[in-house]
Order: C-alpha cells, then structure tokens, then sequence
C-alpha cells in the first residue's frame, strides 16, 4: 500500500466528515466494504468466469422493525433482505 492508497481510502470514506458521526459512518462503510463488499465481488467474478449468470445487488432499505432496536445511522443490517424477498411484508398477523 502506497500513501497514495492510503490517502484515496481515507478520502473516500473520512475526507469531508465534519463530525464524529460522519467519521462514525465513513468507517463503517469502509469496514462493510471490505468485509462483505470484496469478497462478494470475488465471488461473483469465480461464478461468472465459471460461465453462470450472476446478480449483484446492495440492499438499503430499513426495516420498520428495526426501530428501537438498532442505532438509527444502521440503514439495512446484514441479511435484513431475506424478510423482503421471501415476502414477510406481505403476510397478516404475528409469523
């Protein structure tokens, strides 16, 4: 890694926070970049070079039944999609 390397990570997750929070989240997503973002990538291109078909998607919607139970700056948390494509919006009653 080169202080050139350094400097573009830094200023592309902590450059312009003007607070706490924003270093906070830019830290965040620098972490959530490299521990799912990269090696789903890596994944994926195994899957294509293998000649399948593949779909990459971010999910980053947040739940309604996250409130009071996750810091609000958590947008989507990991596997909060499984809910949606499987339909539990949709379903009445306590499941």
């Amino acid at each position: 890694l080169t202080s050139e390397d350094v400097d573009r990570v830094y200023n592309e997750y902590i450059g312009n926070a003007e607070n706490r929070a924003q270093v906070r989240d830019g830290l965040l997503d620098a972490i959530g970049d490299c521990v799912f973002v990269l090696s789903a990538i890596e994944v994926a291109r195994y899957h294509r070079d293998a000649g399948h078909t593949v779909y990459f998607y971010e999910f980053q919607h947040r739940p309604s039944s996250a409130t009071g139970v996750v810091p609000e700056f958590v947008k989507a948390d990991h596997a909060d999609e499984i809910a949606f494509v499987f339909g539990k919006p949709f379903l009445a009653g306590d499941v």
